[in-house]
């Protein structure tokens, strides 16, 4: 068995450490784009933001000089670099689901409505910060972006509300590719199983056979050792 490499040590100790930055991120940046905060209250929550936009950096940084072939892993992970928020809190999905173990069921789960939730709030937020400061923009308030939102990962798309500003748009690119990802995910996680379940059942039939081809065989050799013998008391008459 391979031990793990450099990175893979660093990713599995910062896995939790980053998710509870990703949580402050998250709550940070519900204060500023839902409450609008003014004054001192909103340069706090700047200089907030920015010192977890550091934690991020930081990992980034380590992860790339960790990394065997740093050229692959830096177009791999170019995501990592965008100044997007909403892409800061995939590290909780990853989190949440290895929190739950291997079980099918609770994989599933998670991996669904965590990502769900995450990218609906996260998205909805985005594109209300990102919407409102334009006084043709039909996405007005927290509402209308969260129906936005849910319209627009299912791929149903009402087109009662969208997005028209640049950023906006770029996060409804972001959101219709999550939601294909997440359709794919589930779907990758149920064929898994499917495939294991299979194998499993394989593996137990096969061990089935080979016990009983194991007592057949004995049970040959005993009847060989009974007519033997018998052959030898027949003869000696």
């Amino acid at each position: 068995m391979n031990s793990p490499s450099k990175l893979q040590r660093w990713e599995r100790g910062a896995e939790w450490p980053l998710a509870g930055v990703a949580v402050a991120f998250l709550t940070t940046y519900s204060v500023e784009v839902l409450a609008q905060p003014r004054g001192l209250t909103s340069r706090l929550l700047d200089w907030i933001m920015y010192a977890l936009y550091i934690a991020f950096v930081i990992d980034y940084i380590a992860r790339l000089a960790l990394a065997d072939h740093r050229v692959v892993w830096f177009f791999r992970n170019l995501l990592d670099l965008g100044p997007l928020r909403i892409l800061r809190l995939i590290v909780l999905v990853g989190v949440l689901q290895r929190a739950f173990g291997d079980a099918f069921r609770g994989r599933v789960v998670v991996n669904t409505a965590s990502s769900a939730v995450l990218l609906v709030y996260a998205a909805s937020l985005a594109v209300l910060q990102a919407e409102r400061g334009d006084p043709h923009a039909n996405i007005r308030n927290f509402g209308d972006a969260v129906w936005w939102s849910i319209t627009t990962i299912t791929t149903v798309g009402y087109g009662d509300f969208f997005p028209i500003t640049p950023m906006g748009r770029v996060v409804a690119v972001l959101l219709m590719v999550g939601g294909i990802s997440l359709i794919g995910m589930i779907t990758a996680t149920v064929a898994t199983w499917i495939v294991q379940r299979v194998s499993d059942v394989d593996s137990a039939q096969q061990a089935a056979t080979a016990a009983q081809i194991d007592q057949l065989h004995d049970e040959m050799m005993q009847l060989t050792q009974i007519v033997a013998a018998g052959d030898g008391r027949t003869g000696g008459f």
